[in-house]
């Protein structure tokens, strides 16, 4: 079955980097776009980022220049480096295979002041 099992969240300082893993089983990972997506409490999910099987990426205008998105297809994993994280940033971080139902359970990143 599907799975997409999110990594690498955790706290940071306001300024710092974290690099968030999704690892991907379940479906042909190599000829799908994957996303990112962020979520704050009560609020709705927003995409942070796209990668296509190309490498095409996309970036809400919020994070262009500070976030990167790759993906690793030997390893079925998609990646998202985030630099110069803001305090505002502190969500649970989910990835999405394409545009389905199936979701990763998220990791929590928090950002402080």
């Amino acid at each position: 079955q599907v799975q997409l099992v999110e990594s690498g969240g955790g706290l940071v300082q306001a300024g710092g980097t974290l690099r968030l893993s999704c690892a991907a089983s379940g479906f042909l990972f190599r000829t799908s776009t994957m996303r990112w997506y962020r979520q704050a409490p009560g609020k709705q999910r927003d995409m942070v980022a796209r990668i296509t099987s190309g490498n095409s990426t996309d970036y809400a205008d919020s994070v262009k220049g500070r976030f990167t998105i790759s993906r690793d297809n030997a390893k079925n994993t998609v990646y998202l480096e985030m630099n110069s994280l803001k305090p505002k940033e502190t969500d649970v971080y989910y990835c999405r295979w394409s545009v389905t139902d199936y979701w990763g359970r998220g990791t929590q990143v928090t950002v402080s002041s």
